[in-house]
């Protein structure tokens, strides 16, 4: 079991790795990844914020001593590949299965008897229907229907939701949330006690 790399082709099924280890297909595939972790440095510094001004997740150090190689994503630092190679990483995500480190994501929970009623006016999802402990994903909606973002909704307990949303867009997502709350007479208040997430997930076949 590994902690699995950032990047992955885990949706391609296996035949499909064995034609491409069999054609011109896979070592462009394996000269393209060596290419680009020898520029890494160079894009890293041109496009994206200093090392210094990245946050890190509570796993950072476990990745750097694992040979992790970090880079700049939604402003935390993160592990893009290990050691191994990328089809490696990826054929051991797909038989045994890998771990992938979530922690980087925002967690809050919404408490009140209104919760439901309220967020139902914000996402397109039944969160009435969903029964305790069980979740879905949605997108918050603005005024005109258009998307403004997925996010993952856990009904914990009827006056008690916790909700998932992406860390590039944290800020947005919970200005969002904050405004609706300003404006709406209902009894729900948010614990912004979980901003950073704790936990790995399990990703396999």
């Amino acid at each position: 079991m590994r902690i699995g790399s950032f990047v992955t082709l885990a949706c391609i099924e296996p035949k499909i790795f064995a034609k491409i280890r069999s054609c011109g297909l896979w070592q462009l595939g394996q000269s393209i990844t060596r290419r680009l972790a020898q520029d890494k440095k160079t894009i890293v510094r041109r496009y994206f914020a200093s090392e210094a001004e990245l946050k890190k997740t509570t796993l950072y150090d476990f990745h750097v001593a694992n040979g992790g190689e970090m880079v700049p994503f939604a402003s935390w630092s993160m592990p893009i590949q290990y050691k191994d190679s990328i089809m490696d990483s990826t054929l051991n995500c797909r038989k045994p299965g890998s771990l992938f480190d979530v922690t980087h994501m925002c967690g809050q929970s919404l408490k009140g008897k209104d919760c439901i009623h309220f967020l139902e006016k914000l996402v397109v999802a039944d969160v009435a229907g969903l029964a305790p402990g069980s979740r879905t994903l949605t997108v918050f909606t603005n005024e005109n229907g258009g998307a403004i973002d997925d996010l993952v909704i856990t009904m914990v307990i009827d006056d008690r939701i916790y909700l998932v949303v992406n860390a590039r867009c944290r800020d947005k997502d919970l200005a969002h949330i904050e405004e609706h709350m300003k404006a709406s007479r209902q009894k729900v208040g948010m614990c912004r006690g979980t901003s950073m997430m704790s936990g790995l997930v399990w990703l396999s076949k």
